[in-house]
This record gives structure tokens, C-alpha cells and sequence, in this order.
């Protein structure tokens, strides 16, 4: 299972994503691999704060430029590959895309970045004819913490319409727990807030683990 983690946009959590279901796959007993192909390093950061600590079940690697011939070489040592291409059009997000099983875009409910995924549809797009078994899907993030927000329902009907990239059904909301634990360099998942582990539980459920089984 190889899972990238991109956009077009920066700021709107998919760091945080990456760190977290690496994490959620290593407590469910998976072998992982992290490629850290954004130039910020915060994932590789990430995941040094957090050696020693954990089950020593995910590897991260720092790559840029084609990733492709790196995931092919690595993955099949894994069981799950999660690659962080950063927030940007990029060599390593198109690279990463002709490789990945599953492509996870976070967007901030904000007219702002909805509008980034027109363009970044057309991507997925190009990348589905190279890659048909890619599967992109868009999860809104850093959402307002409050229930029927009007503008999480126009973002919803906003992804609806796109092409080639799917709506997630679960929501990431902006809670400071996951700020917290990324400082502390430990996932949601371990720590004892319900919501925000219900939160990336549910995601990896719907996005990884019914993939697998729908496969």
C-alpha cells in the first residue's frame, strides 16, 4: 500500500496527516516506511523527536527530486509507504503520484484553497492515465470546530464536482491536539483525546482500510 500526501496549497495539515497515519499503521502492527519529500523537513523532524519512543516500526527516509525510483527500490521491504510531497506543484508529487495506490489532498474549507484543487485535478487527472490505480481523495482539514458550518458544506459541494478527485466523508478539524502532539512527536492516535483520535481512526478506515479490501 502506497499512500502520497500532497497538494497545492501549504498550511493545511498534510504533514500532520502523514506523521499521524504512519502512526495509526504502525500501533495496528504494519512495517512503515515515511518518504519526507518536502524541503521543510518537518516530518523527518517529526519522527526524530519521536526515536526511542515508539514500537520502531517506521522508517523515514529524506528524498527530493524523482521519487519514483526510490519507492519502487523500497517498498516492497513495507507494508505501508507514506510519502509527505509537500504543498506544492513539484517534481515530487507528480513523481510520487505514477507510484501511489492512494493520493490524500487535504484542503482547508476556505475559497482560498478550494480553488487550488481545479488545477490540482487536472494533475490527478494526467497522473490516472500513466497510474490507473491511483485513487485520490480530498479531506477537508483544519476545519471550523463547530457543527454545520456553512462554509464546510460549500466545500463540500465544491469537491463534489471536481473529476478525478473523491470527497472523504470524515472531517480533520482544527483542534490543538494535534499541534501538541506533533510537538511531542507522538500521534493523536496515542494520546487521549477522543475526537481527534476518532478523527484519523475513522480517515484510515475509510481510506486505507476499505481500500485494501475493496481492492
Amino acid at each position: 500500500m502506497i499512500v502520497l500526501i500532497g497538494g497545492e496549497k501549504g498550511g493545511c495539515g498534510k504533514t500532520t496527516l502523514a506523521c499521524n497515519l504512519a502512526i495509526w499503521c504502525e500501533c495496528n502492527g504494519l512495517e512503515v516506511l515515511v518518504i519526507d519529500g518536502d524541503p521543510q523537513a518537518s516530518t523527518s523532524r517529526f519522527f526524530e523527536r519521536r526515536e526511542g519512543d515508539s514500537e520502531g516500526k517506521v522508517t523515514c527516509v529524506r528524498r527530493t527530486g524523482d521519487l519514483y525510483s526510490t519507492i519502487q527500490k523500497m517498498a516492497g521491504r513495507f507494508d505501508a509507504v507514506i510519502i509527505d510531497s509537500g504543498g506544492r506543484d513539484s517534481v515530487e508529487l507528480r513523481t510520487s503520484m505514477l507510484a501511489a495506490d492512494i493520493l490524500i489532498i487535504p484542503t482547508q474549507p476556505s475559497q482560498l484553497d478550494l480553488e487550488t484543487l481545479i488545477y490540482l485535478d487536472e494533475v490527478v487527472g494526467s497522473g490516472k492515465q500513466l497510474n490507473p490505480r491511483l485513487r485520490a481523495h480530498c479531506v477537508i482539514s483544519r476545519a471550523p470546530n463547530y457543527p454545520n458550518s456553512v462554509e464546510i458544506q460549500s466545500a463540500k459541494i465544491f469537491i463534489q464536482e471536481l473529476s478525478n478527485i473523491n470527497l472523504s466523508r470524515q472531517i480533520i478539524r482544527d483542534r490543538k491536539i494535534y499541534r501538541d502532539a506533533f510537538i511531542l512527536g507522538v500521534g493523536v492516535t496515542e494520546s487521549k483525546n477522543p475526537q481527534a483520535r476518532g478523527e484519523i481512526q475513522l480517515l484510515a478506515q475509510e481510506v486505507l482500510v476499505e481500500r485494501e479490501t475493496s481492492a
